[in-house]
């Protein structure tokens, strides 16, 4: 059991790493032995630590007590830090437009209140949805609409006028006349009150086209019962009337559409004289209800003509070229109804 001991060092004798059995402990890369922990400089009677040397190697200093390991000679890891050290910024998020903003630089930027509606336009130039171009097109796509309308209505006028059949036809048949009408009226609410249907092509085409239809027939019944010069007097004096309320209102800076709510509180009470003029059968009675019905229409065209342009407070949507004709083409058969109705009676 007795084993050869004389190797191994004994209490109180230097380090084992310095005995002949371990071998020299110390690579090549250090320049002194490590320091004895045993009889450091820490113990009685010791001596203090020695004076640092030179740097002229890497590592500790000598004789220092910490244990001599060299630093990592490769680079550091590269991996994120846990904590946001020296010269590293946490991640931001990345920027979202809002597409509920205004656009500052657009040309539709109205404030904050948002676009303008169908019939609040502030000014055309600055609107984005009132594009000059887009105007323009808009307006020559109602004239044009319009324009096809008359043609019918006037075209309805003169068979019944020059032709003296179709004249003792209708006149015959007044119940025509009441179809008619109930057709005009069933089609005029539905493109007045239903927006959604009236830009729905082709539907909103073929409602108009009825409406156009029925109306030029009444229209045409009316003026059989009238004289052949009263009615080409009527056409003419409307003509001219409508076409200087248009130039008018073109050249016009006095804004009209600002007096859309008068010209309705006129409109009711033009038709309540008119149930007056149902029950008191007056000559002159009925041509005051006449001239007071062409002009209150007339003011509706300047209104209408000023809406469809686009250039004052307010102003129809390009969309709503249906709408935009519709209200043209009523006032001027209107006006056409009531200067006839003016002609007739003072030529009686």
């Amino acid at each position: 059991m007795s084993q050869d001991k004389s190797g191994y060092p004994g209490m109180g004798e230097c380090n084992p790493l310095h005995s002949n059995v371990y071998g020299q402990p110390n690579p090549p890369a250090f320049g002194a032995p490590p320091p004895n922990y045993m009889g450091g400089p820490g113990a009685p009677g010791a001596p203090g630590y020695p004076a640092p040397g030179p740097y002229d190697q890497p590592g500790f200093p000598q004789g220092s007590p910490y244990p001599q390991v060299p630093y990592p000679q490769m680079p550091y890891p590269q991996q994120p830090y846990p904590g946001p050290g020296y010269g590293q910024v946490p991640p931001q998020p990345a920027f979202v437009p809002n597409p509920n903003a205004p656009m500052m630089d657009s040309p539709g930027y109205h404030g904050e209140n948002g676009p303008p509606s169908y019939y609040d336009n502030e000014e055309f130039t600055n609107s984005g949805f009132e594009d000059k171009s887009i105007r323009q097109a808009f307006i020559r796509k109602v004239f044009l609409v319009l324009t096809v309308q008359l043609l019918v209505t006037f075209s309805f006028v003169a068979v019944f006028t020059f032709h003296q059949d179709a004249k003792i036809f209708v006149r015959r048949n007044p119940w025509t006349y009441y179809v008619s009408y109930a057709i005009f009226f069933v089609s005029l609410i539905v493109l007045s009150c239903c927006g959604d249907f009236r830009r729905k092509h082709p539907w909103n085409l073929i409602a108009l086209s009825i409406l156009t239809l029925s109306l030029s027939y009444m229209v045409g019944m009316i003026a059989s019962f009238y004289d052949t010069d009263t009615v080409i007097m009527a056409v003419g004096i409307t003509a001219v009337v409508c076409f200087s309320v248009v130039l008018f209102s073109l050249q016009s800076k006095y804004d009209f559409t600002s007096c859309r709510g008068v010209l309705f509180v006129c409109l009711i009470v033009l038709l309540l004289f008119s149930i007056l003029c149902m029950f008191i059968r007056h000559k002159i009675l009925h041509i005051v209800y006449a001239s007071l019905g062409a002009l209150l229409f007339t003011c509706f065209l300047a209104v209408d003509t000023q809406l469809l342009l686009g250039n004052k407070q307010l102003s129809l949507s390009p969309e709503e070229y249906i709408f935009a004709s519709l209200n043209l083409y009523t006032d001027i058969i209107n006006i056409f109804l009531y200067i006839l109705a003016i002609v007739g009676r003072t030529r009686d």
